[in-house]
């Protein structure tokens, strides 16, 4: 049906098809903010009253039997032949009291509720925002943005004395614990990015070799 397109996203189906809560509501939510309203409940007496006979015959089918199990049948194919055409005029009847919650927005087409909606410019606040609070919200960018400045400055300051050239190790080979760059393992306390040198040529000699790559020295 027509109507149901209006709200093809931001609405949902609370209606009970059969027992003693049968009937029909739906919830409405802003686009934006996601906030909800919801149509009245409106009540499905055939699904009602189909559950209060079911349970009337469920009582008596001992003695009854199958002619009991038939009126039961017909009873819910009752309930349902009505249950589709009384649930789309419950849903036109839920979006036309909608509507007076809502708000199209002229340019994103999105259905806002009344907190975001700017009345005076015919859209919602996220096409149209509202002024004080983008001044607000710019004037906190311009103070976080010069505060991360003034903190990358510093960082570089500090960097000037930072040692670049000495070898680090984030795992220890001994362990295999992190050891985060330092001199020596936390975990063992093994002294870590330590220089091996061929006392030949001080060539630096690699993990676990016997002889200098350079000029074949025995270690």
């Amino acid at each position: 049906m027509g109507e149901e397109i209006y709200f093809g996203g931001n609405y949902r189906d609370l209606c009970e098809h059969s027992g003693t809560a049968a009937g029909f509501q739906f919830e409405f939510s802003c686009w934006r903010c996601h906030d909800t309203w919801r149509s009245s409940f409106e009540p499905y007496r055939s699904g009602r009253l189909a559950s209060w006979l079911n349970k009337g015959i469920g009582a008596a089918s001992g003695v009854l039997g199958r002619a009991v199990s038939e009126v039961s049948t017909a009873v819910g194919g009752l309930a349902d032949s009505g249950w589709g055409t009384a649930r789309d005029a419950s849903f036109r009847r839920a979006i036309a009291a909608a509507e007076g919650h809502f708000n199209r927005c002229a340019r994103c087409a999105s259905y806002v509720c009344g907190r975001c909606w700017h009345p005076d410019q015919g859209l919602c606040f996220t096409c149209a925002p509202d002024t004080a609070g983008e001044q607000l919200a710019a004037r906190q960018r311009g103070v976080n943005d010069a505060v991360t400045q003034r903190a990358y400055d510093e960082g570089q300051r500090q960097a000037e004395g930072h040692d670049v050239r000495t070898p680090r190790q984030l795992v220890c080979p001994h362990c295999r614990a992190e050891a985060h760059g330092g001199r020596f393992c936390p975990a063992c306390g093994t002294e870590l990015a330590q220089r091996t040198e061929c006392g030949g040529c001080r060539a630096v000699l690699p993990e676990g070799a016997a002889f200098c790559p350079e000029c074949g020295r025995r270690r």
